[in-house]
């Protein structure tokens, strides 16, 4: 059944043009394209649209995407409820953050498949205004966006936006370095919470005697080096999110004194004889493995029924290896702007093997690795084998590669796919520098990607 929405596609390639249009029409009420990016708000002048799916890049300026943001913000200056998609190569990521951070409500890679593109043209219609942050890429404290077009994180970024709007409790789980952080500031910020306070506390930093004390607040005086009084962690977070990170570190007296205060939703200072009311809203989050610790009775059932009344479990890395060219290119970019280096490229060799290193350090290790490529770099290639690099040659060495031959690396179809893949990855997604240098006609090409999945 067709969605009863009407999409505009705009962008200076036909054969995108053609392609989507015959794709599109078969599940949105109205489909209308265009190849010429002045008539965009002649277009939209003339006729409403639901959604609009826009190049990043036109003939004109095939690199900056500058004029893909201008047609962005005319666009919705002329429609403020139109939800646009931008369509990047991932070379273009960090554009693509910046154009929602301008108001777009999502991006797309190219060159997409058709289930992709329909899955987030779908999730863009049902986009907040852009007084709520978006999910997908919502801009925390410390500008890291949350990035993944895998299975994996997609489920994640879905169980956000369900979770988010809601009162519930969330237990974040999953390894060191794997976003659990910024999964916390992405529910918060997309919250009717998210003009109060998000309060933070590591709870592995804390010792047992002043962990209540930095939770519930003190009296002045209550101990000796409590010279006046503290509202604590709680009361802090009042009205906003209260995140505890590490929470496994946590002592069994602790948690019964934490389970307490979400029971009765109070607090009672050290030092006081008077409960103070509090309104939070709490995620939690811990690499151990809670359900485990029960077991072993190191840590209350009770307190994991109060705190996990939504569980999201982050992937590692290594489950999740096509984000990894989208995370790259969006830590080259940041760190190559903050140390003001220009022109730096992440081989093909390099990309390939990064792609499929495991990243026990995950995400952390990755922008880590970059980091320090991007300050050791002598020229505009990075380089990664370096014995000061985040990453050991030893590492390195005990990696999983795609080098070793079988019999399947000689199969004509299997060395066309490969040969393709590695033509769009050395042209930075451009479909038709790619159909040139394979000799392909853009629509031989466009035939050969839907054939691989591509």
């Amino acid at each position: 059944m067709k969605q009863p929405l009407s999409v505009l596609v705009l962008d200076d390639n036909q054969d995108i043009l053609t392609a989507s249009r015959i794709f599109l029409k078969q599940h949105f009420a109205s489909v209308v394209t265009l190849h010429e990016p002045a008539l965009l708000i002649s277009t939209l002048a003339s006729q409403t649209f639901d959604l609009l799916l826009l190049d990043m890049n036109f003939s004109r300026d095939t690199q900056s995407g500058e004029e893909g943001l201008f047609y962005l913000k005319q666009a919705l200056a002329a429609q403020p409820t139109l939800k646009v998609v931008m369509m990047t190569a991932y070379a273009a990521l960090p554009l693509a953050v910046r154009a929602m951070q301008l108001g777009a409500a999502s991006f797309l890679a190219k060159p997409w498949q058709n289930e992709q593109l329909l899955d987030t043209l779908c999730q863009a219609s049902q986009h907040r205004p852009a007084t709520q942050a978006p999910v997908r890429a919502a801009t925390h404290t410390d500008s890291t966006p949350l990035l993944g077009d895998s299975p994996a994180m997609q489920q994640v970024l879905r169980t956000i936006e369900k979770v988010a709007p809601t009162q519930a409790n969330v237990l974040l789980l999953g390894e060191s370095g794997t976003g659990k952080a910024l999964v916390a500031q992405a529910i918060h910020q997309a919250s009717a919470r998210a003009g109060a306070p998000l309060v933070t506390v590591d709870m592995g930093s804390l010792s047992d005697s002043l962990l209540e004390s930095e939770l519930f607040g003190h009296k002045k005086g209550a101990f000796t080096d409590a010279k006046a009084d503290y509202s604590g962690r709680f009361v802090q977070a009042s009205g906003g999110t209260l995140f505890l990170d590490e929470l496994a570190n946590l002592g069994l007296p602790q948690q019964a004194k934490l389970l307490t205060a979400l029971q009765q939703r109070t607090v009672v200072p050290v030092g006081a004889s008077q409960s103070i009311a509090i309104d939070i809203r709490l995620i939690c989050a811990t690499n151990d493995n809670l359900h485990r610790a029960v077991a072993q009775g190191r840590f209350r059932q009770d307190l994991l029924y109060r705190i996990n009344t939504v569980e999201i479990v982050l992937p590692p890395l290594r489950e999740r290896q096509q984000d990894i060219p989208l995370l790259l290119n969006w830590y080259l970019h940041k760190f190559s702007e903050h140390y003001q280096r220009e022109g730096l490229k992440i081989s093909l060799a390099d990309l390939r093997y990064l792609q499929h290193y495991d990243w026990p350090g995950n995400v952390r290790q990755l922008a880590h690795a970059v980091e320090r490529a991007v300050v050791l770099a002598d020229n505009n290639t990075l380089d990664f084998s370096q014995p000061d690099s985040a990453l050991s040659a030893t590492e390195k060495a005990s990696a999983p590669t795609d080098t070793a031959d079988t019999a399947a690396d000689f199969m004509l179809e299997f060395v066309e796919e490969k040969t393709i893949r590695q033509a769009l990855q050395y042209y930075q997604g451009n479909v038709s520098q790619a159909a040139k240098a394979l000799g392909l006609t853009r629509g031989a090409l466009y035939r050969r990607l839907e054939k691989y999945g591509l």
